[in-house]
């Protein structure tokens, strides 16, 4: 076990276990949000790769409990195990961890298999990553949204292009809610900065919306006209 490491609160701070794409990506996003990150891989080239950019690298085997006893990790509410296809390390990792007290596990799951067997042994989160850009992709393609992110029990937000039916009119008296099942919670003019929409608001050509609502119903929104037809 070796790496680089220097102390200080732990308090803010994140373990991430496992440095490939989804495990590097999380820890860059937590220091570009002020938070200190203890990163650990088994393998010494990804955490020399790292090492410059996170807060705290570690080249260690994640599956050894005194390994991380000796790492501290009894003292980090929060982890995320990010260990790819090796499905016995990533739950033997989970394991160790939640043995070890860490509160707050966020755990990748290759398969629903893999992810009911991280929840049943301590991990609070599961995420599957490559299913959920798998349908956000989808959902863009075939209802042409900008962005799209879905929730459980059917629920999604999306971003599209303002169809006509919602120009020059105050949103309270426009068919977005009534007819569709889809509430708008913000727009964008262009050249301006997303913000909140309102029952008064009044939606202009060209402009960006945030919508929410039933998959279904952000599908069918989704594919409304945004482009007045040529004149005859």
């Amino acid at each position: 076990m070796r790496g680089n490491r220097r102390r200080g609160s732990r308090s803010d701070s994140v373990l991430v276990v496992g440095l490939g794409r989804f495990g590097s990506a999380v820890a860059q996003s937590l220091i570009e949000m002020g938070k200190e990150v203890l990163a650990i891989d088994e393998n010494a080239d990804l955490v020399q790769r790292w090492s410059s950019e996170l807060t705290h690298t570690v080249q260690a085997d994640t599956t050894d409990e005194e390994a991380l006893r000796q790492l501290g990790v009894a003292d980090y509410e929060r982890a995320v195990v990010a260990i790819g296809t090796d499905v016995e390390a990533s739950v033997l990792t989970v394991l160790a961890l939640s043995e070890a007290g860490v509160q707050e596990i966020w755990a990748k799951a290759i398969t629903a298999k893999h992810g009911l067997i991280l929840e049943r042994i301590g991990a609070r989160h599961v995420v599957y990553p490559e299913r959920a850009m798998g349908q956000r992709v989808a959902h863009m393609l075939a209802g042409s949204m900008d962005d799209y992110l879905e929730f459980e029990g059917g629920y999604a937000m999306a971003r599209i292009q303002a169809p006509i039916i919602l120009w020059g009119v105050p949103l309270k008296d426009s068919a977005a809610r009534r007819r569709y099942r889809v509430t708008v919670v913000g727009i964008k003019s262009p050249g301006e900065p997303f913000t909140y929409a309102d029952n008064e608001t009044i939606v202009h050509e060209g402009d960006q919306l945030i919508i929410s609502g039933p998959v279904k119903n952000l599908e069918e929104f989704s594919q409304l006209p945004t482009v007045r037809p040529p004149d005859d």
